[in-house]
């Protein structure tokens, strides 16, 4: 169960101390979702009885903020960022490289903004409190540089490591590769088939 939920995708730009922690962000991640959800269920429930309780949209849009963060923080380390990715898969040798060191390069911009100005946010957020708790808004803008210190981790990791070992992904290399060769089988397969 340990790393259960660790991706076993490109394991040459991961360091190993660090799996412990994407598998702890998964299952928040996946706690949050139920939670949520579940949360948005007694909120639609209790209002067609009549009787709502109020401070669940408080719990809906707390859990919600907090699996979007650390989703974008796992999804960093498990580069499963869909559109950053696109470009990149479909090129190879240096070009690859570079478009792969300027993806993260950029992310980790972003990121150091996210801890710098989410913290800003988060110290102002105590003169601002959330209806009915009154509590302060701090403990939602606190997700932004957890987050941010989350992703300028794994960027860092995936750049040092992508420095080291280069980009390009061994599992999808085979994969390209064991296509190649069904192609080829089948291609052989069909010469013997006109030829009877």
């Amino acid at each position: 169960m340990a790393h259960s939920l660790v991706s076993r995708r490109q394991p040459h730009l991961k360091w190993a101390v660090l799996d412990p922690l994407e598998n702890i962000l998964m299952m928040l991640c996946g706690f949050t979702l139920f939670a949520f959800s579940t949360s948005v269920v007694f909120d639609i429930a209790t209002r067609i009885a009549g009787r709502p309780w109020l401070w669940l949209q408080e719990v809906t849009s707390t859990f919600f903020i907090y699996g979007v963060f650390i989703g974008a923080a796992v999804a960093t380390r498990r580069n499963d960022h869909l559109c950053l990715t696109a470009l990149s898969e479909t090129l190879h040798g240096r070009m690859r490289f570079w478009v792969e060191v300027i993806t993260r390069v950029v992310t980790l911009v972003v990121a150091v903004c996210m801890v710098v100005y989410g913290y800003q946010n988060f110290l102002r957020g105590f003169g601002s409190f959330r209806m009915p708790s009154l509590t302060p808004i701090a403990s939602l803008y606190a997700a932004i540089p957890i987050s941010g210190v989350l992703i300028v981790l794994f960027s860092l990791e995936q750049i040092v490591n992508g420095w080291r070992n280069g980009f390009d992904h061994k599992d999808v290399i085979e994969m390209q590769a064991g296509a190649a060769a069904l192609a080829d089988a089948f291609g052989q397969a069909e010469t013997v088939r006109k030829s009877t």
